[in-house]
């Protein structure tokens, strides 16, 4: 294998244009506009197909795993072919399966689409992080992924938002009508991206270099212990997503679609502010320093929000605590992702396709699976804390680290392989 010095990746000083972080910010938005879009509508949805809640749920969790798989493949396939092509195709296929999905006759149809559409949506989360690493390192990528989530924050503040409104004039059917038509605007967004991996920096190779790519990436610790805490303190997160419409407009707490949404998106405020915090802080503090005290902070919450379910049956004890779980997210994400990407400039695809498949794969397994006896209040919040709980377990050996923080390792990485008789 050959190495080869490539240019430093952007100076710490630089941030990218906004017309930039916005596009970039647009297409990680895929994972909550998957699933917030039409959660005010979950329950209607559930109704008219003539299934049940836990099947319902299958609609998220499928379109989670396309999520999680589908970023296994974009990731390193944009690697090899560059970052630009595969991500318009991706999104092309997202706004014609959320099309299609609105004319689902059965439930089982609907299941197919929405793991097709998860799919083609993780083409555009996986290429979006893979960009920000082609041009940024260390403090400034995470400063980059801190802005973005200011961005793509604004995913489930709208989204829930727009679903209760729309169901005051359509059905859950039309609000899949306007996720497509959101999907031919971020494939506008996309169109104005350019290239930031060129044919120089690209791996060779077909499967085998793919699976020794991410093979690679999976035994690398640096990578793999913020990586799992990135999974487990976003599963929080998807918990609440899968059963908080169920506990908070059903028997639980009686909201209607439109408070909840309120609700909703009154917690998912939070994610913005705390990405806008953490791009504040991260010069100072530094990545490791800030996800260790989101995990803590999101832990605390969360033993609270157990406490104010056993204790009362107020809808005030629960909320307060579901607001800090959701807003340490905001503050995990960009922290975790950039620890776990900084060593990573030769398989960024490969490394942020394994991020993706473990943040949407316990996504996807989890909610279903602690739901399998009813979705209650306290279903609900113990397995927000006993993921809290695991989250804080993965961070101790990253706080633990005697690695440099990613601001101070050099800009120099392994080059792909190349074919035999050109080198």
């Amino acid at each position: 294998m050959t190495r080869q010095t490539r240019p430093a990746a952007a100076p710490e000083r630089d941030r990218p244009p906004l017309r930039q972080v916005l596009a970039l910010g647009g297409l990680s938005m895929f994972g909550p506009l998957s699933m917030d879009l039409y959660l005010p509508g979950l329950p209607e949805l559930t109704t008219d197909l003539h299934t049940t809640e836990a099947t319902a749920q299958l609609t998220m969790s499928l379109c989670m795993v396309g999520l999680a798989a589908g970023q296994l493949i974009a990731g390193p396939l944009s690697d090899r072919r560059g970052r630009r092509g595969p991500l318009l195709v991706g999104v092309a296929l997202f706004a014609v399966t959320s099309l299609a999905c609105a004319f689902a006759p059965t439930i089982e149809v609907l299941l197919a689409l929405r793991l097709l559409g998860g799919l083609a949506g993780a083409v555009g989360i996986v290429v979006a992080r893979a960009m920000v690493r082609d041009q940024w390192e260390g403090r400034a990528a995470a400063r980059v992924f801190a802005l973005l989530m200011v961005v793509s924050g604004a995913a489930p503040v709208l989204a829930p938002v727009i679903g209760s409104q729309l169901l005051r004039v359509t059905d859950w059917r039309g609000v899949f009508v306007v996720l497509a038509g959101i999907g031919l605007v971020l494939l506008g967004a996309a169109a104005t991206l350019r290239e930031t991996l060129p044919a120089a920096r690209r791996r060779s190779g077909g499967a085998r270099e793919t699976l020794r790519a991410l093979g690679s990436v999976a035994r690398d610790r640096s990578f793999l212990a913020p990586a799992s805490v990135l999974a487990l303190g976003c599963c929080s997160m998807f918990v609440y997503i899968a059963m908080g419409s169920f506990v908070l407009q059903g028997t639980g707490y009686g909201l209607s679609p439109q408070v909840y949404g309120v609700v909703f998106a009154v917690n998912a405020t939070g994610i913005v502010l705390a990405g806008r915090l953490s791009a504040w802080l991260v010069d100072r503090a530094g990545p490791r320093r800030l996800l260790g005290a989101a995990v803590a902070v999101a832990f605390v919450a969360a033993l609270t929000l157990v406490a104010g379910v056993l204790l009362t049956r107020s809808v005030w004890a629960v909320l307060p605590p579901l607001f800090v779980v959701v807003a340490a997210v905001g503050m995990i994400m960009p922290n975790a992702t950039a620890l776990a990407m900084s060593g990573q400039g030769a398989a960024a695809g490969a490394a942020s396709a394994l991020l993706g498949l473990g943040q949407f794969l316990t996504g996807a397994l989890v909610p279903p699976a602690a739901s399998v006896g009813g979705v209650t209040p306290l279903v609900m919040a113990v397995t927000i804390a006993g993921t809290a709980t695991a989250a804080v377990l993965a961070a101790v050996p990253v706080l633990r680290s005697r690695d440099p923080e990613p601001a101070a390792q050099p800009a120099v990485l392994a080059q792909p392989r190349t074919p035999p008789g050109t080198g």
